[in-house]
């Protein structure tokens, strides 16, 4: 860093008198800059009518900052003061009629930092390619991703709580690779043997590797120092947690290289803003539109990038708008601009993600279930598609009821009874996701016993009814005994002898928003269930029976529900004795698809709950490093567990970083006398060390209020922020 002796330089005005900076040591070519901001320029402006001497600075900084000087009887205040073009060639400090820009980046350092990340990247890849065919067997949520990308391959449809974009690249990277779908990735610890597997393992390794590049590029880009990027790059590239996360099939490597790749290119978008409209501002408004899209589309824990970039674009159009010079209609074109590239761009390929996940999985699979009888009409394979039926319900039909609630199951029971703590101990109601015999009823009048010989007549609305089930010949009955779960509600169970049961079978049919006597009309009906004595509704909900329930969800019957949780409809009707129509009239839309595949994931993340044996934690845990995860329990040990040095480290700097910044800004508050090229500098590094900040907060702070099972891996968004804080207070 260089130190010039400023010249005095004046010049008269109608208000008075305008100087450069005299007798201050002047720090030049250091490089730092405020994300977006250019570092400003500083000039010293007299006041003939109050006396006082101030120092301007120019537009472009966006704080009015105050400071007296301590034993001089002049006070020095730094003040936004608007200015037209013509100010800025004021703005420069004369050395030695020479005129040196604060923030200047020289040609040769800019070659000198490419050359070092491209040192840093390629022992990035070397740390996480080496050996990367070990171990040789499945390892954690491989056994997740690595099946979801052989049904992309073999086109079958399954359901998953991610967005599709992560696991489609994991698919195409093993069908690139030669894999061809075979392998069951059944569970943890089965060996690969002759499965191509490396392929899938070395695309996410490549991407998890690239985080260590774009942590470099963001640091380079707040600070224009190369010592604070190497620090930086070297902080995730040796983190063991970040290097054991790159080297396996999972979804986190390709979030964080979408997540880094979108801060970075957010900033650069934000550093074009004296270029705006040109080449180069596009380029970076829709690089960083798709990025977030593609942040979002692996895991929708990339919201949380979305936001830091809104949050820098709000900040951004603030400043703007404090610049009087600027006409509405500029504003207004940039604010469109940025709503096009920044919020049009990235709805319009996240929607593409799903409408290629749709046409890809064309065939039905172990997914269907979660979805509606319409949804699944279009899957191959499906007992609902292509396919006639009839479209009303007679007395004897054998029916199909599923849940309305998104994600809901379908009616089921099995000879299996309720635990002796359940009295008393009749046959267990459930409803499961999947298709099974089991989930078949008869209805029947509550009445009357159907013969082959009956006419048809078909069920309407008010209509009193038994549910017979198919496989065991035990009706659908309730009672006042609590339900297993859920106390409050009474239980649900299938009762009787080859369909003889007692008055509590009896059940009402009630067709929301139909006239008493409407038909009964499969999918496009929705019924309650109502039972007759008790007066109760059958519903279902997302509390899992324990073991001795193999898991299935609860069926109880509530005094008091209502709305969709107790909404059921007829999927699937055998009766031959019924006139059938084609399953096409329910075809549902693309949006309609989009809508529901939303509404099944958030259900379904939202009831993530840890399986038995299971290693958890919770969100105080992950800064400290307190409890990482096992990958692999066999001969080849794996557990991820950061490097506790640069964790540890990690959370001092913060510390360190906030009370700094609290002396400073009391010292600043309470008129104590600072430098004006030294507040200046401070400024710069505090605002960009703030926007860290908020990135590390944003991707941290939300896991607290969340319900689901929780991983350690979840903070490593997070942790890239606090590396990247880490590193950029340090200056060449």
């Amino acid at each position: 860093m260089q130190q010039k002796e400023a010249k005095v330089s004046s010049e008269q005005s109608e208000t008075g008198c305008r100087m450069k900076i005299v007798g201050e040591k002047m720090d030049v070519g250091d490089g730092d800059n405020h994300p977006g901001v250019p570092l400003p320029d500083v000039t010293l402006r007299a006041d003939t009518s109050t006396g006082d001497r101030s120092t301007e600075i120019c537009p472009d900084n966006k704080d009015a900052l105050l400071h007296k000087g301590k034993g001089d009887p002049e006070k020095t205040q730094i003040s936004r003061v608007p200015s037209g073009k013509g100010d800025h060639k004021d703005s420069d400090v004369s050395t030695d009629k020479k005129t040196v820009p604060l923030a200047h980046v020289m040609p040769q350092d800019t070659w000198r930092m490419y050359r070092i990340c491209l040192c840093v990247s390629i022992l990035a890849y070397v740390t996480r390619l080496y050996r990367i065919e070990e171990p040789p067997h499945i390892c954690w949520d491989e056994t997740h991703f690595g099946k979801m990308g052989s049904w992309y391959i073999n086109r079958t449809f399954f359901f998953d709580v991610h967005p599709p974009l992560g696991k489609m690249l994991i698919g195409l990277a093993g069908h690139l690779t030669g894999y061809n779908g075979s392998f069951a990735f059944s569970k943890p610890g089965d060996l690969y043997e002759d499965v191509p597997y490396v392929g899938m393992r070395i695309f996410c390794a490549l991407l998890g590797s690239a985080v260590v590049p774009f942590s470099f590029l963001i640091v380079w880009e707040l600070s224009h120092s190369i010592i604070a990027s190497m620090i930086t790059g070297f902080l995730v590239m040796l983190d063991t947690g970040t290097l054991t996360l790159s080297r396996y099939i999972l979804l986190d490597p390709i979030l964080l290289c979408f997540i880094m790749a979108a801060t970075y290119s957010t900033l650069k978008l934000r550093n074009a803003h004296d270029k705006l409209f040109s080449v180069q501002w596009w380029t970076w408004a829709c690089v960083t539109g798709v990025f977030l899209s593609c942040s979002v589309g692996v895991k929708f824990v990339g919201l949380f990038v979305v936001l830091l970039a809104g949050v820098t674009t709000v900040l951004e159009l603030w400043h703007l708008l404090g610049r009087l010079e600027l006409p509405m209609s500029s504003l207004a074109a940039q604010f469109a601009a940025r709503v096009a590239c920044l919020i049009l761009l990235p709805v319009i390929l996240y929607m593409a993600f799903f409408a290629v996940h749709f046409t890809v999985l064309s065939k039905s699979g172990n997914g269907d279930g979660f979805f509606s009888s319409a949804f699944q009409s279009q899957l191959e394979g499906n007992k609902l598609y292509n396919i006639s039926m009839p479209e009303n319900v007679a007395y004897g039909s054998k029916v199909t009821l599923k849940h309305q609630k998104t994600g809901g199951g379908y009616l089921h029971s099995h000879y299996h009874l309720y635990p002796e703590e359940l009295p008393p101990r009749q046959q267990q109601i459930t409803t499961y996701t999947h298709k099974d015999d089991n989930n078949y009823w008869i209805i029947k009048k509550f009445d009357v016993e159907p013969t082959e010989e009956d006419k048809p007549e078909f069920v309407t609305n008010g209509d009193y009814v038994r549910l017979e089930h198919f496989a065991t010949r035990r009706n659908l009955h309730s009672h006042r005994e609590p339900a297993p779960i859920t106390k409050r509600h009474y239980q649900v169970s299938a009762y009787g002898v080859n369909g003889t049961g007692d008055a509590n079978d009896v059940w009402i049919v009630d067709i929301v928003g139909a006239p008493k006597g409407a038909p009964l009309k499969t999918v496009r009906s929705r019924i309650r269930l109502i039972h007759y004595h008790v007066r109760c509704v059958l519903q279902s909900n997302d509390k899992k029976l324990p073991k001795w329930g193999f898991e299935q969800m609860e069926v109880t019957c509530s005094p008091s529900s209502k709305g969709q949780i107790t909404y059921w409809n007829i999927e699937e009707v055998v009766d031959p004795r019924l006139p059938s129509v084609s399953f096409q009239v329910y075809r549902p839309s693309f949006l309609e698809k989009f809508i529901e595949s939303h509404a099944v994931m958030f259900q379904g993340n939202s009831g993530l709950k840890p399986k038995e044996g299971e290693v958890t934690s919770v969100p105080w845990q992950w800064p400290v490093n307190y409890k990482g995860q096992l990958f692999s329990g066999r001969d080849h040990m794996v557990y991820l567990l950061g490097n506790p040095v640069i964790f540890w480290g990690n959370l001092v700097v913060l510390g360190l970083f906030l009370l700094l910044y609290t002396v400073h800004a009391l010292r600043r508050q309470r008129g104590c006398h600072i430098q004006p090229n030294l507040l200046v500098y401070r400024e710069q590094r505090f605002s960009a060390c703030w926007w860290l900040f908020l990135g590390w907060i944003l991707h941290y702070l939300p896991f607290w209020a969340m319900g689901r099972v929780l991983y350690f891996h979840h903070y490593f968004p997070a942790f890239l922020f606090n590396c990247m804080l880490t590193g950029r207070p340090v200056k060449n």
